[in-house]
């Protein structure tokens, strides 16, 4: 059940344009296009109580007086937005992080700015990499349904330049809705991550 990195085509296009190592393949698991015969149990759960853990974020983040800035966001913030073809083309993306409700001592909203993503072709499914910012998901794209594909991977931190091994360490492990909510507009949804927050969701839009 682990994710390994990729280790052709991947490299070279990483060692040509000066970016991390590319996130991890499911190559060595069994049944490798569905993603619940690659998902950790503790990620299993995430994706299914994912409505759940939106609620308790918006909620929490609403009586810390976070109200104007959530409204601020859209659509970007709203559970239910999802529309049909959520599949997220090859190509280099901007995307920025925004993090609802909060853990213990942290905000409870928080915008961040533009940072650069990567969705690459990856042995039969696709990747996703944010290549810049001080926490950057890693990971793999899995067909779900006709509204969301799911991402599996792992957070990569400050300088690190290999991705931890999924599985391998469940403080790392992410998990979360791939979903289309407008014309070139796609969002991550990363429903109870490990730190800071209860909600992550980044918006991805196509570079230039």
């Amino acid at each position: 059940m682990k994710l390994i990195s990729a280790v052709t085509g991947s490299l070279a296009l990483a060692a040509c344009q000066t970016v991390p190592s590319m996130p991890p393949s499911a190559a060595d698991t069994p049944d490798t296009g569905t993603w619940r015969a690659t998902a950790t149990e503790q990620d299993r759960g995430r994706i299914r109580n994912w409505y759940k853990s939106w609620e308790m974020a918006l909620a929490d983040a609403r009586a810390r007086g976070y109200g104007a800035d959530l409204d601020r966001e859209g659509v970007l913030l709203q559970p239910m937005a999802a529309l049909p073809n959520p599949h997220l083309p090859a190509g280099d993306y901007r995307c920025r992080t925004i993090k609802v409700g909060a853990q213990t001592g942290t905000l409870g909203f928080i915008a961040y700015d533009w940072f650069r993503c990567r969705v690459s072709a990856e042995q039969g499914l696709a990747s996703l990499t944010k290549l810049t910012g001080s926490q950057r998901p890693v990971g793999l794209i899995f067909p779900d349904n006709l509204k969301r594909q799911i991402f599996l991977g792992t957070l990569e931190l400050g300088d690190e330049t290999v991705p931890v091994n999924y599985g391998s360490d469940r403080m790392r492990d992410m998990a979360g809705l791939i979903e289309r909510i407008g014309d070139n507009r796609w969002r991550l949804v990363l429903p109870a991550p490990a730190y800071e927050s209860l909600l992550d969701v980044i918006e991805l839009v196509p570079a230039g």
